[in-house]
């Protein structure tokens, strides 16, 4: 029988048709809450014919452990830098995933953050509910500049929703949407450092590479506005960690939204946790009734369709 080690907990805790399709298939299914960090794949490596994962740490050393049994990886979700992809090509085991199922979720999520950032929502809203009449100054987000690292699905949604706020949109894509920016009136840069000193609010939608690791850092927000506020609903290694603490401490930017981070859950004593400049959501810019059941059947029709010889699967890797 086939073995299928499941792990992303979006999957298993949301309702829909996915969990149907899947039961229908006549695996043996083992259930882990995920991600799993490298230690526990290595326990679990070497019984499973199939990865239906969401954000574990699918390493060489899990891979080694994993091959030949391991016939395919199944990823829920886009981002794919916890899975060692170039070893997965080197062995011909095909990476599945996702693309084109959360961009909406993910936008709406990003405006979530930067309205409840200028609008002190959280604060106030805790305030009220202990008995507190605490009126704070908020500001607008209407006539300022926003730029976008990052111009795919999700960059472009969130770029549509900045001008219907009325914002003026920047962008950085190594992969320019010709079409679209010209449609939509965005400036294009060419490195972020020209970018920066021209916009009041920064939105990263970019995928993590040896490129993007750490494209925020002090050097960077150094040439920022004071006022500069980060919105990260991609991945926390975008951001170095101890340079966006120091900055906010220091004053040199507005705040920090961020749906990431850099360990997940995060320690009690996280510097960012409690750190009046921040708003930290636990990991959740794509769980919404609507957008996981879309993202949960893509990847249980990629893991079906692979296992039983069909062609309706969507790859990342090529080898």
């Amino acid at each position: 029988m086939t073995r299928v080690l499941l792990t992303t907990t979006s999957y298993q805790d949301t309702p829909g048709a996915h969990h149907e399709l899947l039961a229908s298939q006549n695996f043996e299914i083992h259930r882990e809450r995920g991600p799993l960090p490298e230690s526990r794949m290595l326990e679990l490596a070497g019984d499973f014919d199939a990865f239906l994962c969401g954000d574990d740490e699918i390493t060489q050393a899990v891979l080694d452990k994993s091959l030949p049994r391991l016939k395919v990886i199944s990823k829920y979700g886009i981002g794919l830098d916890k899975i060692d992809v170039s070893a997965c090509s080197a062995q011909k085991l095909p990476v599945l995933f996702t693309p084109g199922v959360n961009h909406t979720t993910v936008a709406e999520h990003t405006f979530c953050l930067l309205l409840a950032l200028v609008r002190n929502l959280v604060d106030s809203a805790n305030a009220v509910r202990a008995g507190e009449w605490k009126r704070v100054t908020g500001h607008e987000i209407w006539n300022k500049s926003i730029g976008i690292v990052g111009l795919g699905r999700i960059g472009q949604e969130v770029a549509k929703r900045a001008l219907a706020f009325g914002m003026k949109v920047h962008g950085l894509d190594p992969y320019w949407p010709e079409a679209f920016a010209t449609e939509h009136g965005v400036t294009r840069h060419e490195k972020i450092e020209t970018m920066l000193p021209e916009i009041d609010v920064l939105s990263l939608h970019a995928n993590l590479s040896e490129s993007t690791r750490h494209l925020i850092n002090a050097e960077r927000i150094a040439i920022s506005k004071p006022e500069l506020l980060v919105i990260n609903t991609s991945r926390a290694e975008l951001v170095n960690m101890p340079d966006m603490i120091a900055a906010l401490d220091a004053g040199k930017l507005g705040g920090y939204g961020t749906d990431v981070l850099d360990e997940e859950p995060p320690p009690a004593d996280h510097a960012l946790l409690r750190h009046p400049k921040a708003l930290i959501t636990p990991h959740i810019g794509s769980r919404t009734y609507e957008s996981v059941p879309r993202q949960a059947m893509r990847a249980t029709l990629n893991l079906v369709n692979y296992l039983n010889g069909e062609k309706d699967f969507i790859q990342a890797n090529k080898w």
